[in-house]
């Protein structure tokens, strides 16, 4: 909250740009709007009069499991998968990319992507695999 009257001598908030910082100021001139020229209390530098800024509010970052978004991405993929038509995991084989694979402690699973050579990148129930493969 300002003071009613501002009167040279006084001392007030404003933004310093030396200091790069809020700092109390003592006001040199005033004009009819308010100070015009201040003095900073912290480095003595003479300016003129800017507002102090306000602080900026931390960013909050938001971190996206990403368990979650191969879940989600599961659900929405398991209603149009056919088990019948799905074989049966094995280093030996080769696999193409939407093909359904059916592994013994993972479970039912697409395949997604070719990763490099001999591995497969694999969307299981619990997540995303790489498994190896001809």
């Amino acid at each position: 909250m300002k003071s009613a009257t501002l009167s040279p001598g006084a001392q007030i908030e404003a933004r310093c740009t030396k200091c790069r910082k809020n700092t109390d100021h003592i006001v040199v001139t005033l004009t009819e709007e308010g100070p015009d020229e201040v003095q900073c209390s912290s480095c003595s530098r003479q300016h003129k009069f800017r507002p102090p800024t306000a602080a900026k509010k931390p960013a909050v970052r938001r971190t996206v499991n990403p368990k979650d978004t191969e879940r989600k991405e599961w659900e929405v993929l398991r209603p149009n998968m056919n088990c019948d038509k799905a074989t049966d995991y094995s280093m030996t084989d080769a696999y193409k990319v939407k093909a359904l694979i059916n592994h013994p402690l993972f479970g039912l699973g697409l395949v997604q992507r070719v990763v490099g050579s001999q591995k497969v990148e694999v969307l299981f129930e619990d997540g995303k695999k790489t498994m190896r493969c001809k």
